[in-house]
């Protein structure tokens, strides 16, 4: 009997390089597959080219052509199964502001937070 592995893959979007490489060292360490982009723009290329994106770790404040709110919207509406988590040290988010179904952690977080929220959002 063969027993499938599902690994999650989490896409961070976030244009401070030391913030990004955090995350990233952050959630490899909790089990996850990581992918990085330093903005929207790189984050919708990849999901353009079919990669298997479980959830979306998103700053809202970044250079561009959109910031993290517009990023999670096209995100909701072309790609619905993806799992979406903004963050933001400056900006708190409003409610209708974002989709339903985002969840948000605000800056700086910690690994422990991150990493439930995170895992919360891939088991519901």
């Amino acid at each position: 009997m063969s027993t499938a592995i599902t690994i999650l893959t989490v896409l961070v979007v976030e244009d401070d390089q030391l913030v990004r490489m955090h995350g990233i060292g952050v959630l490899e360490e909790a089990g996850f597959q990581v992918i990085e982009a330093d903005n929207a723009d790189v984050a919708l290329e990849i999901l353009d080219r079919g990669v298997p994106v479980t959830l979306l770790f998103s700053d809202i404040a970044m250079p561009g052509s959109m910031d993290g709110l517009e990023l999670v919207r096209v995100v909701h509406e072309r790609w619905p199964s993806v799992r979406l988590l903004l963050t933001s040290g400056h900006h708190r988010l409003m409610e209708g502001e974002a989709p339903e179904a985002v969840r948000f952690v605000r800056k700086p977080w910690n690994s422990e937070s991150l990493v439930g929220h995170v895992r919360e959002l891939v088991n519901s």
